[in-house]
């Protein structure tokens, strides 16, 4: 009888091992991160430059940007001068998103505020009250529910707007203090009325970690001919998230504001 060679049918078995195995691991569910375009936007009531008020601009531009989150500042609903329709939810369905909406104060019959446009569920939604700058300000709060089943919390500002910062440092404090306890991977953004460098903005670090836009193309005020760089993305811890880029959208008509654009991977 012709025995079998030993070290041959150790090498078939190993095969075979490796194969199940293979075979295996193939069938399970893989641990994926989430990839999300996110935005801010300023649209100005969706007034534009020419003067016009046009939410269907509005919401094509926002469309042209692909993203799956979008902070929106200066917002209306049910106010006089932007024809008295909810420009949220509007917005919301021609887009075919979710929404949420904080109001600053009443105006003309409606609420004049900021919103965010979520593709994902949005779990919770709050808006927290700021101090008084020249106007009321809230931080709009959604906390989102992401394809992989993990969670993100999304912050929409718009800090005082005058070129002394005593106001707006309070603001930045309060909300500071706030998000200096959350836990989930945090997006901040919005209209933060002042430039990197500034103390708004220093504020966050070292915790938040800031989308740098490229150098040649980072003015985001006013769009007709920018100047200043006053429209951020941040986000919190900076270990949860990778491929970090952001882009400058240009557009010198919709709002008077540009929009900007980032690209990130949630680990």
């Amino acid at each position: 009888m012709v025995r079998p060679n030993g070290g041959s049918g150790r090498i078939a078995t190993m095969r075979a091992l490796i194969l199940l195995f293979v075979g295996l691991f193939a069938a399970l569910p893989a641990q994926r991160a989430d990839d999300l375009t996110v935005a801010t936007y300023n649209i100005r009531h969706a007034r534009g430059v020419d003067d016009m008020v046009d939410l269907d601009r509005t919401a094509a531009a926002i469309r042209a940007f692909g993203a799956d989150v979008v902070a929106l500042q200066e917002v209306d609903r049910r106010v006089d001068r932007s024809g008295s329709v909810d420009q949220p939810r509007l917005l919301g369905a021609a887009l075919r998103m979710h929404h949420a909406f904080g109001a600053f104060f009443p105006y003309q019959s409606g609420e004049y505020g900021m919103a965010i446009l979520s593709r994902f569920p949005i779990l919770r939604e709050h808006a927290l009250r700021l101090p008084d700058g020249n106007e009321p300000r809230v931080a709009l709060f959604a906390e989102l529910e992401m394809p992989s089943g993990g969670r993100v919390l999304v912050v929409n500002v718009h800090f005082d707007w005058v070129g002394n910062d005593t106001l707006r440092f309070k603001q930045v404090e309060a909300l500071g203090a706030v998000l200096d306890t959350v836990s989930l991977p945090t997006i901040l953004l919005g209209d933060f009325n002042d430039v990197p460098g500034s103390r708004t903005i220093t504020r966050w670090a070292p915790s938040f970690v800031a989308l740098a836009k490229p150098e040649a193309d980072r003015f985001t005020f006013p769009s007709t001919t920018p100047a200043k760089e006053i429209d951020h993305i941040l986000l919190k811890p900076a270990a949860a998230w990778e491929g970090r880029t952001a882009r400058v959208v240009t557009d010198s008509v919709t709002s008077d504001h540009r929009a900007v654009v980032g690209r990130v991977r949630l680990r």
